[in-house]
């Protein structure tokens, strides 16, 4: 059960379907994802592109009193991020049957014009696993193993402050 809201302004700009992402509504979307039925990322990729796309919408509005100079770097970041939303997830073409893996992958896609920072509401190891930016995925791998071998000394240091206190 759910509601599909179409906009007239994304009509206008030759969107199509011309669905409102924002307030359509899905009652039992969270009973049919997951790992055991779409993949285990779409619950996290799904929450952040919503509040993305509802984040650079709230940047149009105020886009249209202060005009865009006056937006920080970041928050231009996620002005582009919706138009690119809307062009590229919301858009399709007539004829076009795109599967649910094909989607999550505009998703990640779209989530490179963001900070890796910005993605709050997504799981680290999805981020690592799925991002499009091999950077992310090397600094990560960087991070685990400069983690591996600073907890290996942590222990190391650990058994010789033992070892002196029993000499003691």
């Amino acid at each position: 059960e759910g509601q599909i809201v179409l906009d007239r302004g994304l009509h206008k700009k030759d969107v199509y379907p011309p669905i409102s992402v924002l307030p359509c509504l899905s009652r039992l979307m969270d009973r049919g994802i997951g790992a055991d039925r779409t993949r285990e990322d779409h619950s996290g990729v799904a929450n952040q592109l919503y509040a993305a796309y509802a984040e650079g919408n709230d940047l149009r509005d105020l886009v249209a009193i202060v005009g865009e100079d006056a937006l920080s770097e970041r928050d231009r970041k996620f002005l582009q991020f919706a138009d690119l939303f809307e062009e590229q997830f919301v858009k399709q073409d007539d004829h076009e049957d795109r599967s649910i893996i094909e989607t999550l992958s505009i998703g990640w896609n779209l989530f490179a014009t963001l900070p890796v920072s910005e993605l709050k509401k997504i799981d680290e190891k999805y981020i690592t696993q799925y991002h499009p930016d091999k950077k992310i995925k090397d600094s990560k791998k960087d991070k685990k193993s400069y983690d591996t071998t600073s907890n290996a000394k942590k222990s190391e240091e650990k058994s010789k402050e033992e070892s002196f206190s029993e000499d003691e």
